[in-house]
């Protein structure tokens, strides 16, 4: 085996060349000055990416364009170089602002065909191969026996420390998974690190939940109470206690609070797996934003939107109905001329961009159409002194 390099690897001499002259002997245009077009077509840059790079990487306007050109011509001949080197290709990075190439090789007399191409030449003990080998027997370990996630929250191929990594709290027992996993030792670092990552789960109102692992109903809009994060829906759906699983039957939460006949409503805290959003499912799986709860007037336009029938749309006829189901008399109520079907229920009513209620019951279906009854918005965050999730 080689001898041992701090960190793995170590960087040709006199090898760092700006990316601004990569690939030039190629033919690849080179990305420069962003406003220069004597350099080949730039990238087009989306505004809300440019404001958020100036925001989260502290660059300036004309940094960020530059970065992102610059990565996508290092993107564009990193396949070209792993093929050339061969067997030897220990990976690529970029690296500052200007997003400048490395470029890794465990042989040393390839280091010249790196930096003729403008980039930086790294020497390094592992091939990209043997990295990815033994990462794949740690994959096939913890297929056979996951490992407690204390001792092995995540592991991955680092091409910048030449090593695969293991993440873990408790770093004798991510040394004993090394072990079973039969991977090369001496290609493995097992680092000391708190993470513990978790799913994470959008809550959008429209989107299906299953109560106690059975009956199905729909999100109606994100809120929170404090630092509890939840969602109201219609409290025909579950009684307090009754457990919730989301679209995807992963665990979700919890009715906290539910109130059928008299009223339809409840409200549902759940796990920090989920996230609640000031969203609406509308037409074609798209975002609809919620920004506030002001009560429409009479006569307006309505949509509604539920895990069964989706998005539809109608208009508000009277407020303030009492409608009377098998159950006993529900009060307060709108109705509206929207259709909906079973499992739709506890969905959200919108107008415009302003919530209104979550669906309580109805008539007919969305083929030859049919009234339904929505519960009114503000009276559930009143009840359960709920903030509403706004964007």
């Amino acid at each position: 085996m080689p001898r041992r390099r701090r960190h793995g690897l170590e960087l040709a001499a006199g090898c760092t060349l700006a990316l601004a002259a990569l690939f030039l002997s190629n033919g690849i245009p080179a990305a420069a000055d962003p406003g220069d077009p004597t350099h080949g077509p730039q990238r087009e840059i989306p505004p809300g990416m440019l404001a958020a790079m100036q925001r989260d990487l502290g660059l300036t306007a004309d940094e960020a364009k530059t970065r992102i050109n610059n990565e996508y011509q290092a993107g564009a001949a990193e396949p070209g170089l792993r093929k050339s080197l061969g067997s030897s290709y220990g990976g690529a990075w970029v690296s500052g602002n200007t997003a400048e190439l490395t470029v890794a090789t465990t042989d040393r007399g390839q280091s010249g065909t790196i930096t003729a191409s403008g980039a930086r030449a790294a020497v390094v003990d592992h091939s990209l191969a043997e990295l990815t080998t033994a990462k794949e027997a740690l994959d096939r370990a913890a297929a056979q026996r996951a490992p407690a996630v204390d001792a092995a929250s995540a592991w991955y191929v680092d091409v910048r420390s030449n090593s695969v990594v293991v993440q873990a709290n408790n770093t004798a027992g991510a040394t004993d998974f090394v072990a079973a996993s039969g991977a090369d030792r001496d290609v493995v670092r097992v680092v000391q690190s708190a993470e513990r990552p978790r799913p994470l789960y959008d809550l959008r109102g429209g989107e299906a939940y299953y109560i106690n692992s059975s009956a199905r109903c729909s999100i109606g809009f994100s809120v929170t109470q404090g630092d509890r994060n939840g969602f109201v829906t219609a409290g025909h759906c579950g009684d307090p206690g009754d457990s919730t699983a989301g679209y995807n039957r992963v665990a979700q939460g919890s009715f906290q609070g539910s109130t059928f006949p008299g009223n339809d409503y409840a409200w549902v805290e759940t796990n920090n797996n989920w996230t609640p959003q000031p969203w609406v499912v509308g037409a074609d799986n798209t975002n609809v934003v919620v920004s506030g709860s002001q009560q429409a007037p009479v006569g307006s336009s309505v949509c509604r939107s539920g895990s069964t029938t989706g998005w539809h749309c109608g208009t508000i006829l009277q407020h303030n109905t009492s409608v009377q189901y098998t159950e006993g008399t529900v009060r307060g109520v709108s109705r509206t001329n929207v259709c909906a079907e079973p499992g739709d229920s506890g969905g959200p009513y919108i107008s415009g961009s302003e919530g209104q209620g979550v669906l309580s019951g109805g008539s007919g279906n969305c083929t030859r159409g049919g009234t339904t009854y929505y519960q009114p918005l503000n009276p559930i965050l009143s009840a359960y002194s709920l903030t509403l999730t706004t964007g």
